[in-house]
């Protein structure tokens, strides 16, 4: 079992920054790669950005360039950088932990507002 949290959300201007945080707990032997989703209203879930356990990154083509995966692996936590927040990034933001079974965890979310 693994469990996340997320934190960090919140209502920003367009154009600010926030940073987000997903602790996980639990088996996190068993993690291979850990991923940010977020999701609109009346839209499907995107994947923003992902890391694996080796460090390679990997970015949706929206957000290249103004957000950035990390982990500390001291403190089992996974972050997301977003900088140059547009209002189209406002949506739930979710951290997904993909284990090497093929079993996916998730976190129960995060809410991040952008005005224009």
């Amino acid at each position: 079992q693994v469990q996340l949290v997320e934190s960090g959300g919140g209502l920003v201007q367009a154009g600010g920054s926030l940073k987000l945080s997903c602790a996980a707990s639990g088996s996190i032997f068993s993690i291979n790669a850990m991923r940010w989703y977020r999701q609109a209203p009346g839209k499907q879930r995107e994947l923003v950005a992902a890391i694996t356990r080796g460090g390679s990154t990997d970015y949706a083509d929206s957000v290249k360039g103004r957000f950035t995966i990390s982990r500390d692996n001291a403190k089992n936590t996974m972050y997301l950088q977003m900088n140059s927040l547009k209002p189209e990034d406002t949506a739930v933001y979710c951290c997904n932990a993909h284990t090497y079974t093929a079993y996916n965890y998730w976190g129960q979310g995060t809410q991040v507002t952008v005005s224009s």
